[in-house]
């Protein structure tokens, strides 16, 4: 698998910056969503954000948290990265 070696930001309510590792990025139903990993190591926690529009008109991404939505945006990466074994 070639992985993306983008990385972005996320901004914990506590105000903390908290790099990602851009796995996978898809569309479903007009959102784009990132499949991100806390590290570049093989063994790394993954997390799906969605893009949402911020306060300034730019794109910004927040954690899915949501348990169908999760569950189905899980099932498109798991087709996309056939060789990763992604775990909800």
């Amino acid at each position: 698998m070639e992985e993306k070696s983008d990385c972005i930001e996320f901004e914990t309510e506590n105000g903390e910056k908290v790099p990602f590792y851009i796995v996978e990025e898809t569309m479903l139903g007009g959102i784009t969503y990132l499949l991100v990993a806390d590290s570049g190591e093989e063994e790394a926690d993954a997390y799906i954000m969605r893009e949402v529009e911020g306060q300034d008109g730019q794109a910004v991404y927040e954690m899915v948290e949501e348990d169908t939505e999760l569950e189905a945006v899980s099932k498109i990466f798991a087709e996309l990265l056939e060789d990763v074994e992604l775990e909800i």
